[in-house]
């Protein structure tokens, strides 16, 4: 119903938006089984009357949208890593040597402009060094001079890859694909950096936590009066404990849940990681952690609660980042 609530908030109407399970629950306390206009109308009276409600507000809003862009946005970073996979795999075929060549591998500016000039190792071994060496210079901002284009065309001449042509286009096509999402990246997040500018919110305060990582967090939380308490926050992320119990026995220690928002854990988890380089109190919880036995992300498991915490107290009484 999210289309119905921005037609109607763009048009000044007062909302309220009820979770249905509420509704349900009075109309199961009636005896006769009824379901018609009027009587929904009276159950959604009722439900408004026995339980806390709010307007739906223009901070609503922008998390509903900032909701979307980076679930939108997750998607776009998938497709992206995928075609990224597909393409090692043709080079490995064609010019298997190549992604040992530049230090930070094929997935840069130079290497993808060679691929897109010529991506078989025969035709690279073949081009002019002038030419090679000007489009190497040109797209690295002149990291690579005209040795890299000498020692590139010795490679490409002892290359041990297939020599077909067809994987050319195969990559030319896949190098296409990762550009087009790679803009498409750019759009989604300056739109996420608009919005996150216009709400100002207090979660930027939080040092290593900026407009991206901050979108997902709000975004995936939305009104934070749902949750009366962090646990429950917690429990909405996947990141509280399992419970394994059977007869007298109760596991001392379980992996946590992983049942809520996937994009808010991930979020929640890389800001907690972010906090700890640069905040020292968080910092010397996550050390402690580690040095209980804990590894790398076992140890960002309790720091993110403890993250949680704070985010909670924050969102619900408005208030900057402070541990004093």
């Amino acid at each position: 119903a999210e289309n119905l609530t921005c037609f109607l908030f763009s048009r000044d109407f007062k909302l309220c938006i009820i979770n249905p399970i509420q509704t349900s629950a009075i109309r199961k306390s009636n005896i006769r089984k009824t379901k018609t206009d009027p009587v929904d109308t009276i159950l959604i009276i009722k439900t408004m009357m026995m339980n806390k409600y709010r307007l739906f507000s223009q901070h609503d809003m922008d998390s509903m949208k900032l909701k979307s862009l980076c679930r939108f946005r997750q998607k776009l970073v998938k497709a992206r890593t995928k075609v990224k996979i597909q393409l090692v795999t043709y080079i490995d075929l064609l010019f298997p040597e190549l992604q040992y060549f530049f230090r930070s591998g094929i997935h840069g500016k130079a290497c993808y402009a060679l691929l897109k000039e010529e991506s078989n190792p025969d035709k690279i071994a073949k081009m002019h060094l002038t030419r090679l060496s000007n489009l190497l210079n040109k797209t690295s901002k002149g990291h690579f001079s005209k040795q890299t284009a000498i020692a590139l065309k010795e490679l490409a001449s002892q290359s041990v890859g297939t020599k077909d042509d067809t994987l050319s286009l195969q990559i030319l096509q896949s190098i296409n694909q990762i550009e087009l999402y790679t803009s498409q990246l750019k759009e989604v997040e300056a739109s996420i950096n608009e919005i996150m500018d216009n709400m100002d919110s207090v979660i930027k305060t939080i040092p290593g936590i900026g407009n991206l990582n901050g979108a997902m967090i709000l975004g995936e939380i939305g009104d934070i009066s749902r949750f009366e308490k962090p646990c429950q926050l917690l429990a909405y992320a996947g990141l509280d404990p399992s419970v394994y119990q059977s007869g007298n026995f109760n596991a001392p220690r379980t992996r946590m849940s992983k049942r809520g928002s996937k994009l808010l854990r991930y979020a929640l988890i890389n800001a907690a990681w972010q906090l700890t380089l640069n905040n020292d109190t968080f910092k010397n919880y996550y050390d402690l952690k580690v040095s209980q036995g804990r590894r790398h992300y076992s140890a960002l498991g309790p720091t993110a609660h403890k993250l949680v915490r704070v985010i909670h107290k924050m969102l619900t009484d408005n208030v900057t980042f402070n541990l004093d």
